[in-house]
């Protein structure tokens, strides 16, 4: 008998597989093609090919062409990173140029006690 509690849903169950492998579901969501969205995709794509290679998903929307996702989601503001897995859900907005706050977020590298003091 395993003293682990049973899993409650089939959505818990994906999720606990998903974090067992490691991987990232990520969103990023872009407003056409700005200089801003296309800053963001390469970065992101930057982020992941070098830290995450093979453990991730990223998805781009283009909230033009599909707004209802946007609003799914809740966006509301592009370019916006969302990490939908592992938990927690965290967002980031903008360009995603400051890769180590990217790579803290996500948590691929550890928070500092310096990063504490600016948030």
């Amino acid at each position: 008998m395993s003293d682990k509690p049973p899993i409650k849903s089939a959505t818990e169950a994906f999720e606990k597989a998903l974090n067992e492998k490691g991987t990232y579901i990520l969103k990023l969501f872009v407003s056409g093609m700005t200089p801003s969205s296309l800053r963001a995709i390469q970065n992101i794509r930057d982020i992941c090919q070098k830290h995450l290679a093979g453990r991730y998903e990223l998805e781009v929307i283009d909230i033009y062409q599909q707004p209802e996702l946007g609003k799914q989601e809740q966006i509301i503001a592009a370019p916006t990173l969302l990490k939908k897995l592992p938990a927690p859900l965290q967002q980031f907005i903008g360009d995603l140029s400051n890769t180590e706050k990217i790579l803290v977020g996500l948590n691929i590298i550890p928070k500092t006690p310096a990063d504490e003091r600016k948030d």
